[in-house]
This record gives structure tokens, C-alpha cells and sequence, in this order.
């Protein structure tokens, strides 16, 4: 699967350091076979993504668009603004998730070790990918 992750509050905090996690999570999500994005509201932040380590296991890294999410990516992947349609998401705004199917997660603001977001969403998207449906997500068909 083509998988999006948000920059914001889902894998980095107002800080600037990445969830508990994230490293652990990208390389098993790899290693099963499914392919790494991240966007950001923010714009383009592939020098954040390199500066964090993430990118010998990221695919591409894109700007995500703010309204009409699903309308608005579509017309990027046509323009080639953006190399891929996602076939879930990963994203602390539960608007985002309900329009591709996903995994909603609570917001990472401030550093906690004790955050356990990133083992549940591999716990889920292991689960959709092995049985096309799964507790948690917003949907049973990722892509649809």
C-alpha cells in the first residue's frame, strides 16, 4: 500500500521531534512491502524529513492540500505535483482520514515517551492490509 503520512502533530510534534516510534514503525511498514509518503499542510518538507532521519525510507514527499482533500490530490497526481494517489492516510485531522480511509491519530503536540500512537497504527494498517478491514480505521477498502 501507498501510505501518507502527515508531517504536523501526527509523526513530528511543535518541537520538531518525531513521535515515539515513527523510525520503528516506517522500517517494518518497508519491510512488509508498502511504500512511505509524507505531506505536509505546510508545503514541501523533504529537508525536514532528511534533517529527521526518514528519508532512505521515504518514497516521495509532497504538499498537502487543505480543502477538498480527495478532489484537490487527484488534480495533483494529474498535474504531476504529486507522484502517487495515497491508498490510506495517516493523519491527525480525522477530516483527511474519512476522505482517503485510514488511521485518524491523536495529535502529537509536546515530547512523550510514553505515546504509543505509532504501534497502533502499525497494528492497523498490518491488519487492513492482511484482512482488508480492520478496528480503527475509516475504512475497510483502502484506496476507495
Amino acid at each position: 500500500m501507498r501510505i501518507f503520512f502527515d508531517m504536523d502533530y501526527t509523526i513530528v510534534s511543535t518541537e520538531g521531534r518525531l513521535r515515539p516510534g515513527v523510525v520503528e514503525v516506517f522500517q517494518r511498514l518497508r519491510e512488509d512491502g508498502h511504500s512511505i509518503y509524507i505531506w505536509s499542510g505546510m508545503g514541501v518538507r523533504a529537508g525536514e524529513v532528511r534533517y529527521l532521519g526518514l528519508e532512505p525510507m521515504v518514497s516521495g514527499v509532497y504538499r498537502k492540500p487543505l480543502i477538498h482533500y480527495k478532489e484537490a490530490v487527484c488534480k495533483a497526481v494529474e498535474q504531476g505535483e504529486i507522484g502517487v494517489m495515497p491508498d490510506l492516510v495517516v493523519d491527525d485531522y480525522p477530516e483527511v482520514v474519512a476522505d482517503f480511509g485510514g488511521v485518524a491519530v491523536k495529535p502529537y503536540f509536546f515530547r512523550n515517551p510514553e505515546d504509543r500512537e505509532m504501534e497502533r497504527v502499525y497494528r492497523v494498517i498490518s491488519e487492513l492490509a492482511a484482512n482488508g478491514h480492520a478496528p480503527g480505521s475509516s475504512s475497510s477498502t483502502p484506496g476507495t
